[in-house]
């Protein structure tokens, strides 16, 4: 086990509605408990949720908690995008999750995606070093990747171009990740790669989500699953000890922390961060 505290981060997607808002800030609270390093909110396909992300953001800063918005240029030019950022600054986030982001449903050819690293560049270019960059990783490929290595190499580029640190797609299989790590020393990575964690909640959700991310569900794990059938207490309990034991693992094994895709839901996460003793508070 390494000796410093593993850095500990919880992801939330903006709400649609007043009631789903209320929901996620009950949750915030809840998991506060813990501690976390921050929390990030996404940004919907083509920038879809951008005000919701930035209405979320801003609130949390306003209450004194640390939080990383989720940003891609989506189909906004240069100009409103830097302005959406110097919103962010002006509001005191230090600490942005920099994305390719995701084409939206229905948009043409004519959608231009502005690539990570360009975000990245873009965002040292306007206001230097004053935010911890954040950009994706993928230990089991991305799904649009030419191959293993041409993706680690843009992961690279987007280190290269600036960014501090990474937060991974999830995966149920540590050594995807520990030979992801492995690859990514041997060309010269050496910033942080954390984990994403996804808690198992719903069968149907994770294979669908999974099946369309890329993020492998091993076949023994599928069937295993599948077994619950409508038994969801069981299913959540067993992915509860298994999740655990995968961040156990990672710990273990010098992962410098976990980031957990919550689903803007207080459980299983919080179970899980309690099995592993993460509680800093008293």
């Amino acid at each position: 086990m390494q000796d410093s505290q593993p850095r500990l981060s919880f992801e939330f997607f903006p709400p649609k509605t007043p009631e789903g808002r209320e929901k996620l800030f009950q949750v915030r609270d809840k998991l506060m408990e813990f501690e976390p390093d921050f929390f990030s909110v996404t940004y919907g396909a083509g920038g879809s949720t951008r005000d919701n992300t930035k209405g979320i953001v801003t609130q949390f800063k306003k209450e004194g908690v640390s939080v990383a918005p989720h940003l891609s240029f989506g189909g906004d030019d240069e100009e409103t995008i830097k302005e959406l950022i110097q919103e962010y600054l002006d509001a005191g986030v230090d600490r942005i999750v920099a994305l390719r982001g995701d084409m939206p449903s229905g948009v043409g050819g004519a959608y231009q995606l502005v690539y990570a690293n360009e975000l990245v560049a873009f965002i040292r270019k306007h206001f230097g070093e004053q935010f911890h960059l954040e950009v994706a990783a993928y230990p089991e490929i991305h799904p649009q990747a030419k191959s293993y290595g041409a993706d680690l190499n843009y992961l690279k580029g987007k280190f290269d171009a600036g960014a501090n640190s990474a937060i991974t797609q999830y995966f149920f299989n540590p050594d995807s990740y520990f030979y992801f790590i492995e690859q990514c020393h041997k060309i010269g990575i050496t910033q942080p790669i954390y984990p994403g964690i996804m808690p198992i909640i719903n069968y149907k959700n994770l294979t669908r989500f999974s099946d369309s991310c890329g993020a492998e569900i091993p076949r023994w794990l599928r069937k295993a699953l599948e077994n619950f059938g409508d038994d969801e207490a069981s299913l959540k309990s067993f992915g509860v000890d298994l999740v655990t034991e995968l961040c156990d693992v990672l710990l273990e094994n010098e992962a410098p922390g976990l980031h957990f895709y919550t689903m803007n839901q207080t459980e299983p996460t919080a179970q899980i961060v309690k099995n592993l003793g993460m509680i800093t508070a008293e």
